[in-house]
This record gives C-alpha cells, sequence and structure tokens, in this order.
C-alpha cells in the first residue's frame, strides 16, 4: 500500500501516535473508491441498538444479516464499515481483511428512560476490537449531558488502552441533555463546541451531525455576531466545524441522520465537500434502501467528493 501525499500529509497532523496506530488510519484512508484522497466514507450500522431492529431493518428486511452489510460496504467502495460487537462477530471469519472495522464501544437504547442524564454503556472492549481485526475503536459521548465527565473519563482510558495497542479511535460527538434544547442539539455554536471537545479528547476521527444556523449559547451568540462569522450555508458551516477541530488537522466525518430523499443527501455532500470536510459516515439512508438503490446512492456521493460531479 503506498501512501499518497494526501495521506501523508493528514497522518502527520497526529505528531504523538505510534506507527500502529497511523499505519490503521492509513489504511481507513488508503481503502476504497475514496482512498487515497483523504475522504472517506463509513458505514455505520449501530441503529440496532439504538431504534430496534423493526425500525432499523423492517424497511429492508436484508438488514437483519449482518452479512449483508458487510458485503454492502465493501461492493460501494467505502472506506471502513462500523458497528456494535456482535454484528462484527457474526462475519469477522468470513470478512477477515476485506474492510478495516470500526468496532462501536458504547450504545444507548430507545427504551432508557435518560433526558438530561443521556448515556451509553460500554459493550465491548479493546481486547475485542484486536480479537476480530478491528482498525480502530469507536465511541460516543454526548456533550451537555449530566452523565458527561463520565463519558469522558470512559474515553480517556479506553483510548489509551487501544492507542497502545495501535488501533484508532473515533469518536462520535452529539451534544444531548442537561440544559442543551431540542434545536440547540443541532445549533453551530454547539456542534462546532461538540466538534472541539472531541478534538481535546485526542480523537483522530471526530462525527458530528451537520449543523444548523441556531445560534444556542447566547455569549457565543455574541461573538458569532461581533466577529461576523459566517454560518449562512451549509458549506460556511462545515467550514467553521473544521476550524473547531484544530484548524483542521483532526478528520471530522458529518452523519447522514434519519432517511431522506436522494437530492437532500447529495446537497450534504456537496456541502461537506466544499467546506472542506473529510466526508460521510452514513447509515439509515444506505441500507435502508434496497442494495442496487444503496449502491448507486454511495457510489454517487464519492463521485461528489472526488469532485466529478
Amino acid at each position: 500500500m503506498k501512501l499518497t501525499r494526501r495521506v501523508k500529509d493528514i497522518l502527520a497532523n497526529y505528531e504523538s501516535d505510534n506507527p500502529g496506530t497511523k499505519a490503521n488510519l492509513a489504511r481507513i484512508l488508503m481503502e476504497g473508491k475514496l482512498g487515497g484522497t483523504g475522504k472517506l466514507v463509513i458505514l455505520p450500522v449501530d441503529q440496532g441498538f439504538e431504534h430496534g431492529p423493526a425500525r432499523s431493518f423492517g424497511p429492508n428486511d436484508a438488514g437483519y444479516d449482518p452479512h449483508y452489510h458487510y458485503q454492502l460496504a465493501i461492493d460501494a467502495g467505502c472506506n471502513a464499515y462500523a458497528a456494535p460487537l456482535g454484528s462484527l462477530e457474526a462475519g469477522a471469519g468470513t470478512f477477515a481483511g476485506s474492510i478495516p472495522l470500526i468496532l462501536k464501544m458504547n450504545s444507548a437504547n430507545s427504551l432508557s428512560t435518560q433526558k438530561e442524564a443521556a448515556d451509553q454503556a460500554v459493550t465491548a472492549s479493546v481486547q475485542d476490537a484486536l480479537r476480530i481485526g478491528a482498525s480502530a475503536i469507536g465511541f460516543t459521548i454526548y456533550p451537555g449531558s449530566d452523565c458527561m465527565y463520565d463519558q469522558y473519563e470512559e474515553f480517556r482510558e479506553l483510548s489509551k488502552e487501544a492507542k497502545s495497542y495501535g488501533l484508532a479511535t473515533v469518536l462520535w460527538s452529539y451534544p444531548r441533555g442537561g440544559a442543551v434544547t431540542k434545536d440547540g442539539e443541532l445549533a453551530i455554536d454547539v456542534i462546532g463546541y461538540a466538534a472541539h471537545m472531541a478534538a481535546l479528547l485526542g480523537a483522530h476521527i471526530i462525527k458530528v451531525k451537520l449543523p444548523s444556523a441556531t445560534l444556542e449559547q447566547p455569549e457565543a451568540k455574541k461573538i458569532y455576531e461581533s466577529k461576523q462569522i459566517p454560518i449562512a450555508t451549509q458549506a460556511e458551516r462545515v467550514k467553521h466545524i473544521m476550524q473547531c477541530t484544530f484548524n483542521g488537522r483532526r478528520i471530522v466525518v458529518f452523519s447522514g441522520g434519519a432517511t431522506k430523499g436522494e437530492d437532500a443527501v447529495f446537497e450534504d455532500a456537496r456541502a461537506i465537500r466544499d467546506g472542506g470536510g473529510n466526508g460521510s459516515i452514513i447509515g439509515r439512508n444506505a441500507f435502508q434502501r434496497p442494495r442496487e438503490d444503496a449502491l448507486k446512492l454511495l457510489d454517487r456521493i464519492m463521485k461528489i467528493y472526488q469532485g466529478r460531479e
């Protein structure tokens, strides 16, 4: 695997990491149709935990089988496939070495009554990641939640262990709970804050939602308005998120969210590209569609990131 100049430049931003961790980051960055470009499309399938099997896989029955998601990610030319332990174990032998894996280490579920104290349970170990041949671990934090400090400490310990074995870390940073309003969960100042905290916690790859132009925090709003920080368009907001993650020194991918029309998915991808984001981590908008439709959708997203559309 010969690294491109773009990938070498990205790896150079991770100055403290050991060769093993950089090698695993390189495997993700060099995989699939976007390999070597610095752009990423990752397939995440952790929604079974979050929303339940029928809500997640009922729209496309093939999704009940974990092998389906492995094969979809491979055939689509994704950079990596992310899922909880059980799903990855179910295909680990069949697909060993076929695509970089991200072991999602913690999960919540929709049966919980937790709101202000939004939290997730740790459901796997770093040893599990090594055993199944994963390139990275994934973890979710809820900045704003009454449980966020415990989550930071959990990630600190898991991240320390993962890095010591040469694994990369992917951090889902989703503002939620506490005093964060529903609109505030997507506010540009709050998403920027969440992305910055993920960088401060030492994540290699940061996952956030695409932000709205809403400003949630009064003190932050004063700065955005007085300094006239551009946030009117989605591309401008993506650019600001990249600025919040060490001025673009960290890899940032944006979640696809709930299933929506193809035009909206492609519009999001163009905004991420034009704003300098690294790509998409897109689950339901892919695996809830029939296989051929999903492959066409993912292929077009990748073409957008390649600048071909």
